[in-house]
């Protein structure tokens, strides 16, 4: 036991905490961040995106399909409308294969460029920042809001206030009214909430909705990112050396210290001046308060904001830019990123294999489901010309939103009478009832139990008819 076990002294990383002192908030368990505007080029691309999926979020629900909501999620009826598909608790299979593929999606990409999810994508840092907005609009710049806070009520502080809360629950409630409106039809929900003509349950899940987005972003917001998202929590087991996460070049950057603009980099490099100013730029535009000199920390939602901050104040000390840049670990150490590995080429494999099952599973589907209830009571009964009578009823599920029309054929039974009617006309979406009879001569049977089969073919589609098949016993024990 000679061999000794390498041990590499590593310094702690010194994590940032806004200054609790400089605000007068005896009974808090957090200080205020006061977000800095920013603008530049990742700024404008994340603005671009959140207002992307904002439009998709509030258009998506108002799209008609065959003369009804193109997309419903009607949990009283059990079924989910996606424009032609409609998904029943039978199709939840579907739902686990979306999950698993956006599970492997999260997990490519955040191996690859990191959290850029939550910075870029997450519906918390999406209304945050346009709650930022709404403030910024109406109570000023940062320096203004922080004396804003410290004044004492009086009439301006009082309306500009009360201006900025009632715009957040303008924004909220339009939220919560286009969120129901997944699972309601929409174009009655506005007109009846409005009237006050709503059910309890709807008025509930909107008033719900409202504050849980006016509490989540305007007062939690990064409590939200820091110490309850549990993605914050496991996603550095996903990251290697060569994920791609904002970083600040520690090497380039000290030793940090302020500066005139005059003085040429090149002189303050000979007195032992980095690049970095301390201008605190990239801490006062960061949505959670950090500082991301420190180092990556698990605050970090890499959404940007210090990036163009910092390329900022480098533009106009005429300095390089990408002090505080999107990288990796390999490239900071001088080294080049790695951008197939295996770990991002195992992640991307399972994602590819899992998408082609979505995808199969969606396209072998049939838009036609069978069910088949056998009457037990009486297990069979004996009609007036001697023949054995069984009785079905079939239940007839038309999966998709078009109204079909639907024909019974019985096979594998030779001499069988089918008694009742053997069409019928299903709605989309509705589950059709068709009671009918067999009846056999018992001279063709031969034991207590023969098996046999319903087919279910569309009538309208003479070129590929949509049918299915399925198995039921013709019963006469007294054989």
């Amino acid at each position: 036991m000679s061999e000794r076990i390498p041990v590499k002294n590593i310094s702690p990383v010194k994590v940032h905490h806004p200054d609790k002192n400089k605000h007068d908030n005896t009974y808090t368990p957090r200080s205020r961040i006061y977000v800095r505007s920013v603008s530049g080029m990742l700024e404008n691309f994340r603005r671009f995106f959140g207002l992307f999926f904002m439009s998709l979020f509030a258009l998506i629900p108002w799209l008609q399909f065959n003369g009804s909501q193109a997309v419903l999620f009607d949990f009283g009826a059990q079924r989910f409308n996606i424009f032609g598909l409609t998904l029943w608790p039978q199709d939840l299979t579907l739902l686990a294969w979306i999950l698993i593929v956006a599970a492997f999606a999260l997990f490519f990409v955040t191996t690859f460029a990191g959290r850029v999810w939550c910075g870029f994508m997450c519906p918390q840092t999406t209304w945050t920042f346009i709650y930022i907005w709404f403030e910024q609009t109406i109570e000023g710049s940062r320096h203004k809001r922080m004396k804003l806070d410290e004044r004492k009520m009086d009439f301006d502080k009082l309306w500009r206030k009360t201006l900025k809360h009632i715009a957040w629950v303008g924004i909220a409630l339009l939220t919560a009214l286009t969120f129901v409106g997944y699972f309601t039809p929409i174009d009655t929900l506005f007109i009846e909430f409005f009237y006050f003509s709503s059910s309890f349950w709807v008025v509930f899940w909107v008033l719900f909705f409202t504050l849980c987005t006016y509490g989540n972003a305007g007062w939690m917001r990064e409590i939200m990112c820091t110490h309850i998202c549990p993605y914050a929590r496991f996603q550095s087991a996903m990251f290697d050396k060569d994920t791609f996460t904002v970083a600040y070049n520690a090497e380039r950057g000290e030793k940090r210290g302020p500066r005139g603009r005059k003085v040429s980099r090149e002189e303050n490099q000979a007195v032992g001046l980095g690049d970095c100013i301390d201008c605190n730029l990239c801490v006062q535009v960061c949505p959670t308060g950090i500082d991301i000199r420190n180092g990556l920390q698990y605050e970090c939602i890499n959404c940007g904001a210090c990036v163009d901050a910092c390329n900022g104040v480098m533009e106009k000390m005429n300095y390089p830019k990408g002090l505080i840049s999107f990288t990796s670990e390999t490239e900071l150490a001088g080294g080049k990123t790695k951008i197939l590995r295996p770990k991002l080429i195992g992640y991307g494999i399972v994602l590819l294999l899992m998408s082609g099952l979505l995808v199969f599973e969606i396209v072998s589907r049939k838009p036609l489901e069978l069910d088949i209830i056998k009457d037990r009571v009486p297990m069979y009964r004996e009609t007036g010309n001697g023949l054995i009578e069984n009785v079905f009823t079939l239940k007839i599920l038309n999966k998709s939103q078009i109204t079909q029309r639907y024909r019974v054929y019985v096979d594998n039974l030779e001499g069988h009478t089918l008694i009742g009617e053997n069409e019928a006309t299903v709605s989309g979406g509705e589950v059709f009832n068709l009671p009918l009879s067999i009846a056999i001569n018992p001279k063709n049977l031969t034991q207590e139990s023969t098996e046999f089969s319903f087919r279910v073919e569309s009538i309208d589609h003479d070129n590929s008819p949509i049918k299915v098949q399925e198995i039921s016993k013709f019963l006469y024990p007294d054989l």
